[in-house]
């Protein structure tokens, strides 16, 4: 409790007049004795309070372990009846402070109420930066230590969880309405908020210092294509050329680092997609936010306590090719879902969308090849390029840079075989000009090559000019 409560507690409320002996004028003997009576009991409510504090007694662990008691075990974890606890916490928040003689004033009434609705219904320490819109990621090591990321850039957080089992809680708060658990068996988990924000969590014995947990905030309104030309991530001719490739049913990567924003761009690509085509999404934790009418979102699960039960997202790519899908959106290719992401680029299933982890665009593809292997099937390394020759048309990669801002680098088109080499095409990529301060200073400017599968697009109704590919530009 803040230094400024206990003062408070100790002087008492401000205003009553005088010592508490004075008798009210025209109040008479009963009257005085009344009075005396109430100040006597406001006496011993504000002794009892302060006798809590100084015997370490934690107001706040106090209430809102009675208001669990009063809820009964589980009911707080149900959040469809958000409102009607909240009321029922108002309820016993008062009844409480009144049967454990706890005198508050009024601003530290109110934030101690606040923070118990946030521990009960919401996430606790978390709940103030799940709210800043600046915020973009949230990232815990252990119970004490809270890091943000604001800009682009990493930041300490003033927050801290209680103890472990405080964290532990507010982890199982989130995995539980998803069915998925986290454990000493399973002490890793991928999750989502209700806002589609990604969640992931690793607790002991695999995180040494304590519970991990790291959140990826996506923005309460989706960004637009007109807010990444704003930022600097693109240009327009970028966005036009790729809403081209969309149209005409490119088959495309999108690729990068960790928090480099490929999950944001595939959802901005995917916008470009017709309205009258049948989308399948497919997710480890369902966060794309695609705005068309036809969608379907299918969503990876886990193993269940006995290990059974687990659909994994080559199992969901798989059943995707018998749900007659115009385009299947893969969040991230990790493992051998990619062949068979692959075999769905190569068998009609034109204008698919995936993201994969990489360094560079020819490191994707060498990435795509290692991740084919790993399904267990028995094939030639020729007979896996050949087929990624011909199902992947167009790489977009996308990079952190060092002051945070994240751009388009390279925009590269997978033109064929020679030999035992894929061959590839720089379309567009991106030269730093200089510095501003410690921001980075450039654009993505294109090379002057045209792209070689420009017959699709243009078979598709859409006419590029050339000054999109630098041609004719001086």
């Amino acid at each position: 409790m803040s230094s400024s409560l206990l003062k408070r507690i100790e002087q008492g409320p401000q205003g009553s007049g005088g010592s508490d002996d004075r008798q009210p004028a025209g109040g008479g003997s009963q009257g005085a004795g009344r009075s005396q009576e109430g100040m006597s009991t406001l006496r011993q409510r504000r002794e009892s309070t302060y006798d809590m504090v100084r015997s370490g007694v934690d107001v706040k662990d106090l209430v809102q372990r009675r208001l669990l008691d009063e809820l009964g075990p589980g009911e707080t974890f149900d959040l469809t009846k958000s409102e009607e606890l909240r009321t029922r916490i108002d309820e016993i928040f008062n009844m409480i402070l009144a049967e454990e003689n706890i005198v508050l004033a009024r601003n530290e009434r109110r934030r101690l109420h606040e923070q118990i609705v946030a521990e009960l219904l919401g996430f606790g320490p978390l709940e103030p930066l799940l709210e800043d819109p600046e915020i973009t990621e949230v990232m815990t090591v252990g119970h004490e230590k809270v890091y943000i990321e604001r800009r682009g850039l990493i930041e300490s957080a003033q927050v801290h969880f209680e103890s472990e089992d405080h964290l532990r809680r507010i982890i199982d708060r989130i995995v539980a309405p998803l069915g998925r658990r986290i454990d000493e068996q399973s002490p890793t988990v991928d999750a989502r908020l209700p806002d589609g924000s990604r969640v992931n969590a690793v607790i002991r014995p695999i995180a040494i210092d304590g519970p991990a947990l790291t959140i990826r905030k996506f923005a309460k309104v989706p960004l637009t294509v007109q807010n990444v030309i704003d930022f600097g991530s693109a240009t327009v001719e970028i966005m036009e050329f790729m809403r081209a490739c969309v149209i005409a049913g490119f088959n495309v990567v999108i690729s990068g680092g960790t928090g480099s924003g490929k999950t944001t761009l595939l959802n901005i690509v995917s916008g470009f997609i017709p309205n009258n085509e049948r989308i399948v999404t497919i997710e480890n934790a369902a966060e794309l936010q695609l705005r068309q009418e036809h969608v379907v979102r299918l969503e990876s699960r886990p193993p269940n306590i006995e290990g059974k039960g687990e659909i994994t997202i080559r199992d969901l790519v798989i059943n995707s090719l018998r749900m007659r899908p115009d385009r299947i959106v893969v969040g991230e290719v990790r493992g051998g879902e990619a062949l068979d992401m692959v075999q769905a680029m190569n068998t009609g299933h034109d204008g698919s969308l995936t993201t994969a982890h990489s360094n560079s665009p020819r490191d994707t593809l060498s990435r795509l090849e290692t991740m084919c292997l790993m399904a267990g099937m028995d094939l030639p390394l020729r007979a896996i390029r050949e087929q990624l020759a011909s199902a992947v048309q167009l790489i977009c990669h996308q990079d952190r840079m060092r002051d945070g801002t994240r751009k388009i680098t390279k925009i590269t088109e997978v033109q064929g075989m020679e030999g035992d080499v894929i061959t590839m095409s720089d379309l567009f990529v991106y030269e730093q000009t200089g510095m501003d301060g410690t921001r980075i200073v450039g654009r993505i400017v294109p090379t002057g090559l045209r792209p070689k599968h420009i017959d699709r697009i243009i078979d598709a109704g859409i006419q590029l000019p050339p000054a999109i590919f630098g041609i004719g530009r001086r």
